[in-house]
């Protein structure tokens, strides 16, 4: 049995108020809390299996839902409603998996607990929100600063749908071009070698090259997709390592490796926003922003200026040693600091981040779509020619 005040994912078979039944994963305290929350949605818990941890869903929420919660909680706080209530409300517009997130949420701040070690408990917000949370509460001002986040995760929505239009274009293109080209090693190419051996055509090497790997690949097409299976596998469970070495390329590429830093200074900025507004020490507040940041350069030059400011620094001064950061971003930085102004200045350049992303990104998009058609080219186009060449060769001795 699972500790006391400790969550568990149980797989249920409920009915439903109109009739028919229903089914899902869903995180509750025990079963009564499960059949309550059900009843709460007019269906009527028949059936429940605990899900071992192990194999149990990741409960974090989604980036949609942390944005639709924190605009929720920001109306709602800000006209007086109490949280206990606001969430209650709120955990109605999220989307159903993250429902049972926020009902947790709701019981914890019900019986003590503070919003920010609620959220902590749940597993689902990141150390970062609930800096901010924490750091809210602290000041007051919980209403404004859920609604700074609320604005930050549709920043990064935003910045977010861009990224994934740059992954996903490239990535179809290149998996329609090397499904073509496999299919033509593995089922083409190798019975017009067979054709063109029996007819006795001279072959030029690179045709001869290409016609061997073919035949190759139809005789070991078991192993080959043995092989391939085993890659996907691979990349599943080493995805942490890939996915590091993948973003460590990206960010060594023309034109890409600005999108990238463009998004995250545009988090960071975000982050900073939020944590200025709550009152933070901007030391603490870079502590917090700064984990947000997985461009190294940067990362690496924001913790030397936050060290530094720690130790009795100018913020007016460091900055300037932060060469990944645009000079007009440090100027502007600069200012704002003179001015006591740092709230409004990381709001401003969260939105010129984001829009830095949108125009970097609709640049690249321009390039690669002629960059990938010259490569479908190389790919296709040098297996069509390797079997045009002495098919021509081919209908010149028919002809003579």
């Amino acid at each position: 049995m699972p500790a006391a005040g400790s969550a568990s994912t149980y797989f249920f078979v409920a009915t439903k108020a109109g009739g028919g039944r229903s089914y899902g994963l869903r995180t509750a305290r025990n079963r009564p809390a499960l059949a309550e929350q059900l009843r709460r949605e007019r269906k009527l818990l028949l059936k429940s299996y605990r899900v071992p941890g192990v194999a149990a869903p990741q409960r974090a929420l989604r980036l949609k839902d942390h944005a639709v919660l924190n605009e929720q909680l920001g109306q709602l706080l800000a006209r007086g409603v109490p949280l206990v209530e606001a969430l209650e409300v709120a955990g109605q517009t999220v989307t159903p998996p993250a429902r049972p997130v926020v009902e947790r949420m709701r019981e914890a701040v019900a019986s003590g607990a503070s919003f920010s070690e609620a959220c902590r408990a749940t597993g689902a917000f990141d150390d970062v929100t609930v800096a901010v949370y924490r750091a809210a509460e602290k000041t007051g001002d919980l209403a404004g600063s859920t609604r700074q986040l609320a604005i930050n995760a549709r920043r990064t929505l935003q910045v977010a749908g861009r990224a994934t239009t740059l992954m996903i274009y490239p990535a179809v293109v290149l998996s329609i071009s090397l499904v073509v080209a496999f299919v033509m090693m593995a089922a083409i190419v190798p019975r017009l070698g067979e054709q063109l051996k029996d007819a006795d055509v001279p072959l030029p090497f690179y045709s001869r090259v290409v016609m061997g790997l073919g035949a190759w690949m139809s005789e070991h097409l078991v192993l080959i997709l043995l092989g391939m299976l085993g890659g996907v596998v691979a990349l599943i469970v080493f995805r942490r390592a890939v996915g590091a070495a993948w973003g460590s390329l990206m960010r060594r590429m023309p034109m890409l490796s600005e999108v990238l830093l463009a998004q995250e200074s545009a988090r960071f900025f975000s982050v900073m926003a939020a944590m200025t507004r709550s009152g933070v020490p901007l030391a603490d507040a870079l502590g917090t922003a700064n984990q947000a940041i997985n461009h190294p350069v940067l990362r690496s030059q924001m913790d030397r200026l936050r060290t530094r400011l720690v130790e009795g620094g100018l913020l007016r001064t460091l900055i300037e040693q932060v060469e990944a950061l645009p000079l007009a971003t440090r100027k502007l930085l600069v200012a704002a600091e003179r001015s006591g102004d740092l709230e409004s200045a990381f709001n401003s350049l969260a939105t010129d981040m984001t829009d830095e992303v949108e125009k970097r990104s609709g640049r690249l998009l321009a390039v690669l779509q002629p960059a990938l058609i010259v490569l479908m080219f190389v790919i296709i186009g040098s297996l069509l020619l390797a079997i045009l060449i002495p098919l021509l060769t081919l209908g010149g001795q028919v002809g003579r």
